[in-house]
């Protein structure tokens, strides 16, 4: 068609509606591991006046493992901060690509005057033949061939392992249950719960925040969340019975959809540790909340509950057969000017928890120095002191405020600062990841709920996109974004990685991630292009395959 246009993009370039996509990184010929999902897209631009709706086909021998979506453009209100670096792709408030969604019936849209695209994935099973694999995908108007493209998959002969390190993205049981409006606890309730399950564990995470309490994060001074407590309570002055009924629904799905490690919610609240989480339970024949923002964290009442119910909880882990799978929390995000009452906490539980993995987020040395954290979950632009003196385990994390230099997942961040992740996670040897918002669908501090539809940005609080990778899809199922795509990609970098030095070792990695002096990767200075991961990931596949024709 004479209008029409097309370009082949790498799926870490993200298309903007008023300007032609650069093109940069993207490969005619595609390379994989069994069990890996690749992805690329088709940019396209319609010059015609009026709108027009296209059809997609695809032909090609693995026509079952490529799915087509359509990447559709979401209101970011508040892109990035005021405070910034130079690393973003627009600093304007506007709509901007990241939900991926189905192509509808009609077809997809061909807007006038404007570049969109659509999303490939390459899904690669395992059991599937290595050798190359063609992939021909037309573009129709009508009885019209309005563009073509043509690219071959190489599957190499080796299976992508499984991600050898923990991943958690903390997910948020209350805003489905409001977004749907759904009972909690309800069949309904719980196959949500399992669908949004799914897709996580998909998309490489391995670990899940259980809420036996509901999660004291995000949550305003004084305020509440809607009551998700998996364990309930009954209370007989100060002695107490639990009943683990829904906790044992809770591992029995997580272990259905492939999870490996349970992340109890926070015993303490956040930002300080100086008061309990809402904890609900039988009292006198009624349902009551037993402690909360007016409890002293560190008080003999909540000692007491605690000591009762970490006793019962880990007689019950034992039961399952997961407690060397269970990772506790005291306090999200401590400060400095909160040590005090982190210690008084730590002290509070450190009896019931001797032996368990404790860790938490926080960005200060001291508190892993006065050994108040064992496995601390570093802020990625707070890592230097840590890995000076490095803890036996060390995490990484980011959220809000890691804005500058890091890596990040905001939409207006290019999508090579999203995916170099996966590189500094090997290259530093981290034990874990976690960011706090995989499907965070209220306001900061959770003071109503939003429509992540029409709000991305937790009501002007956080940069777009950090509250949350999945929208609520009207099927009760996820819907996934660029973001979530990107993330996906690094952890099977990180995956191949591995792969490859267990093939060969580790140096050999390291030097398919740093070639010359220009390619040095550190977490706040790295190559800031599509091109450089993609060469160092072709990089790692060919030295897998050099490496798996050796041992043949």
């Amino acid at each position: 068609m004479k209008y029409f246009r097309i370009k082949m993009v790498s799926a870490m370039e993200k298309v903007f509606a008023d300007k032609e996509p650069s093109g940069e990184g993207n490969l005619a010929r595609l390379t994989a591991l069994k069990g890996e999902t690749v992805s690329f897209q088709i940019a396209y631009y319609w010059a015609g006046n009026g709108k027009e709706r296209g059809k997609v086909e695809v032909i090609s021998p693995i026509r079952n493992q490529v799915d087509v979506r359509l990447v559709q453009l979401v209101p970011c209100e508040y892109p990035c901060h005021m405070s910034r670096d130079e690393d973003y792709l627009t600093t304007a408030p506007g709509l901007y690509p990241d939900l991926l969604t189905k192509i509808p019936e009609l077809g997809f849209p061909m807007v006038s005057g404007q570049w969109r695209s659509l999303w490939i994935d390459v899904e690669i099973p395992e059991d599937i033949q290595a050798g190359e694999y063609p992939l021909e995908i037309r573009l129709t108007h009508g009885e019209d061939l309005i563009g073509k493209l043509e690219v071959f998959c190489e599957v190499i002969d080796q299976v992508l392992p499984k991600l050898p390190v923990p991943r958690t993205e903390w997910f948020h049981t209350d805003c489905l249950a409001d977004y749907y409006q759904l009972e909690v606890f309800s069949d309904e309730y719980w196959e949500v719960v399992e669908n949004f399950v799914k897709t996580a564990v998909k998309r490489n995470c391995n670990m899940l925040l259980t809420p036996v309490f509901t999660p004291p994060l995000d949550t305003a001074v004084g305020g509440e969340r809607r009551t998700v407590q998996l364990v309930d309570v009954k209370a007989e002055g100060n002695q107490y019975t639990f009943g683990f009924a829904n906790f044992e629904k809770w591992v029995s799905m997580c272990q259905r959809c492939g999870i490996e490690y349970y992340e109890i919610s926070h015993l303490f609240s956040q930002w300080g540790a100086v008061a309990a989480p809402k904890i609900v339970g039988e009292k006198d024949g009624e349902l009551v909340k037993l402690f909360g923002w007016d409890t002293d964290a560190s008080g003999e009442a909540y000692k007491n509950f605690l000591h009762q119910f970490l006793t019962a909880l880990k007689e019950e882990m034992d039961r399952l057969g997961i407690r060397e799978k269970v990772y506790f929390h005291i306090s999200d995000e401590p400060q400095m000017t909160q040590i005090d009452s982190y210690r008084a906490a730590k002290q509070v539980v450190a009896e019931d928890l001797e032996g368990c993995i404790v860790f938490d987020a926080l960005s200060d040395y001291d508190f892993y120095k006065e050994g108040l954290v064992s496995q601390p979950v570093c802020a990625l632009n707070h890592m230097e002191p840590f890995l000076e003196d490095r803890p036996e385990k060390l995490w990484g994390y980011y959220c809000t405020g890691q804005y500058e230099d890091v890596s990040n997942r905001f939409i207006v961040q290019p999508g090579y600062r999203t995916r170099i992740l996966g590189v500094q996670m090997y290259k530093y040897q981290l034990d874990g990841f976690l960011h706090w918002g995989y499907n965070f669908y209220n306001s900061e501090k959770s003071l109503y709920p939003i429509d992540p539809y029409r709000c991305t940005d937790a009501s002007g609080a956080f940069p777009s996109g950090d509250p949350f990778l999945v929208y609520p899809g009207a099927d009760r199922k996820p819907e996934e974004s660029i973001r979530l795509m990107l993330m996906d990609e690094a952890m099977n970098d990180l995956r191949a990685m591995y792969l490859l030095e267990g093939l060969t070792d580790r140096n050999t990695v390291l030097k398919c991630i740093e070639r010359t002096p220009d390619e040095e990767v550190t977490f706040k200075k790295y190559p800031r292009s599509i091109s450089y991961l993609t060469d160092c990931r072709e990089r790692i596949n060919a030295a897998i395959r050099t490496a798996t024709q050796k041992k043949i």
